[in-house]
């Protein structure tokens, strides 16, 4: 019995437009709606019955958990930019490695405002079905987040 070594599919144009479209739907929600803290636009670009695995317990169903951290980062960081290093896209998963930056103005889960400008990095993965994000997977620089904005100063000693 012989094995034969199927050729690589090419993608179709199809294809190739379909994750063009969703790498450009999940930037703009990072670059454009995120910043501006657009619910409305968001709503064209998340389904309602989204999941995201990395919500901690209590948060709400669907795209009240995205409405619910979008709202909470804008009331605690003036100035938010999230600047993607990396974009990659495959079938209906993108992934992005990115770095969200900002000024702690307001409250941030019980630590009142410092005024001091931070810069972490991020990764996230979301899956897309019909150009809307269904599901996201999330890794970040949470502590370095925390050390940059609760760290004592250092002294000079002469």
């Amino acid at each position: 019995m012989t094995l034969a070594s199927a050729a690589p599919v090419a993608p179709s144009p199809a294809t190739d437009l379909t994750i063009e479209a969703n790498k450009a739907a999940a930037r703009r929600v990072l670059e454009e709606i995120f910043p501006a803290n657009d619910q409305t636009t968001l709503r064209e670009l998340m389904d309602d019955s989204f999941v995201n695995h990395e919500a901690p317990p209590g948060t709400p169903p669907g795209l009240g958990s995205v409405t619910m951290f979008m709202n909470l980062l804008a009331d605690a960081f003036s100035d938010q930019r999230w600047t993607i290093d990396q974009i990659i896209a495959e079938g209906d998963l993108v992934a992005i490695h990115c770095i969200h930056s900002g000024r702690h103005t307001g409250d941030y889960f019980g630590l009142p405002a410092t005024g001091r400008q931070f810069a972490y990095k991020q990764m996230h993965m979301i899956k897309m079905r019909n150009g809307k994000g269904v599901e996201h997977w999330a890794v970040r620089d949470d502590a370095g987040l925390m050390r940059q904005l609760t760290a004592t100063p250092r002294s000079s000693r002469h």
